[in-house]
């Protein structure tokens, strides 16, 4: 008996690995960059092309499938997550990075039945790595499993976020003063590597011990949340509350005792929601 949600996952390693390669020869170009909400939301031509690739690729198989994409949802298509197969796709997760050819650039995509995630693949495509996870079937990265550290003293943790400027002033200085808050307990560091999908195969790996984000979006973090879930990680609300796609925040850590602590220790402010509009 063919497994309908193993085809999709071939397909979308299939269409990742050439949409990646399609960023790849950007990179080699001349980038011509347009701003989105603010002067920091930045967007190119490459993010267009490589979601519309990736969404006609997926529709000419799927056509009765739904599609949350980061572009197209710029464009005005709505945010909503039905018990419909559904693919969350942010076609180029580190535009920024992209701009500044700073290597951390990834493709995200994430498959959810019933709105649950059934499969992910993050492809850091710079570095030619396809991360990808099937529910209850782990985690890989370029077909080699992968696992998270498991370390739980929290001392001992490097710690992923991100920072960027922020148009509301209380929001900024809170930003900055939960930064402030987890180097203090301490930690061994703090790293922004700029591509929010990256930082979660990088928990997932082994590689860092935790990441929190407030204000990332549903295409950032579906993908990446197969993986680390199936790498052993645990995935919570940064409130310690359940995991919410659309929630647009999260923690991801190597144990339950360090997401806890860094829920503990950040300062929550209002971020809206995906689904807000719905």
């Amino acid at each position: 008996m063919t497994d309908p949600w193993q085809e999709c996952m071939d397909l979308c390693v299939e269409v990742a690995h050439r949409a990646g390669k399609v960023i790849r020869e950007a990179l080699q170009e001349d980038i011509a960059v347009m701003e989105k909400s603010s002067p920091v939301d930045l967007v190119t031509k490459t993010d267009q092309a490589v979601e519309q690739l990736i969404i006609s690729s997926i529709k000419a198989k799927y056509p009765s499938h739904s599609f949350i994409g980061e572009e197209s949802v710029a464009a005005g298509e709505p945010s909503i997550l039905t018990d419909n197969p559904t693919w969350i796709i942010d076609p180029v997760d580190g535009t920024t990075n992209f701009v500044h050819r700073f290597p951390f650039v990834s493709v995200s995509i994430g498959f959810t039945v019933n709105k649950e995630v059934e499969f992910g693949i993050v492809y850091s495509c710079v570095e030619d790595k396809m991360y990808t996870a099937r529910r209850g079937k782990g985690a890989f990265c370029n077909g080699q499993p992968i696992k998270v550290s498991g370390q739980e003293d929290i001392t001992k943790s490097l710690v992923l976020t991100e920072m960027g400027f922020k148009k509301d002033p209380v929001h900024f200085d809170t930003l900055m003063a939960n930064i402030r808050s987890i180097l203090s307990i301490p930690v061994h560091g703090i790293r922004s590597p700029g591509s929010a999908a990256v930082n979660m195969c990088l928990v997932a790996c082994g590689s860092a011990d935790a990441y929190y984000h407030i204000g990332i979006h549903c295409w950032d973090m579906a993908g990446g949340a197969a993986v680390v879930t199936e790498a052993g990680g645990v995935i919570m609300d940064i409130s310690g509350g359940p995991f919410d796609v659309m929630s647009r925040r999260l923690i991801v850590a190597s144990s339950k005792a360090i997401a806890e602590r860094i829920a503990k220790e950040v300062t929550v402010f209002p971020c809206g929601r995906d689904d807000a509009d719905s």
